[in-house]
């Protein structure tokens, strides 16, 4: 089955897209903190890693329908330490739910990354030594407060290894 890329599937990976103000704020975190070299994406919140593209057509439904439904309260609510990065930790009971509906759905398609209790989170910052990533976690401890942040939709991306490629956008009525 051929896309209007012209290239043959891919696996899918969904996430949801923030308001302009929430993605402008999360996206300059990451082109700060972020080594340069290895970001080859803007700031995302990842709902699945790898779908199978068999499954296109149905999760273009199933994403349409959600975002039929209002936008869901999120918080943007702490520091995660990763380890060897950072990111900020987002709160959704309503996102959450609405996840668990996908992964039910596709139960028995999912890898066990997507399969394993999901931690909804941005990165802004991987592959560093720990030291530097607890530095940086220190650092915007210090000014850190939990704010809102809108979700105002969820997107649908190939991936092919590189930079993802928009496959559909759903925006929240």
């Amino acid at each position: 089955m051929v896309h209007d890329s012209g290239m043959s599937p891919a696996p899918i990976i969904v996430s949801a897209l923030f308001g302009p103000d929430d993605f402008a704020w999360l996206n300059a975190l990451r082109r700060a903190h972020f080594p340069a070299e290895r970001n080859q994406l803007d700031a995302h919140l990842t709902l699945f890693h790898h779908l199978p593209p068999s499954i296109e057509p149905e999760l273009k439904q199933r994403l349409g329908a959600l975002t039929r439904r209002r936008a869901p309260p999120a918080m943007a609510d702490g520091l995660l330490n990763l380890g060897r990065g950072t990111a900020i930790r987002i709160q959704s009971r309503e996102l959450a739910l609405q996840r668990e509906e996908l992964a039910q759905a596709f139960a028995d398609l999912l890898i066990p990354q997507d399969a394993a209790p999901w931690r909804p989170h941005v990165t802004i910052q991987n592959k560093v030594s720990p030291a530097e990533a607890r530095a940086l976690q220190e650092q915007l401890g210090h000014d850190f407060r939990p704010r809102p942040v809108q979700i105002a939709g969820l997107a649908m991306w190939w991936y092919r290894g590189g930079p993802w490629e928009l496959l559909a956008r759903y925006q929240f009525r």
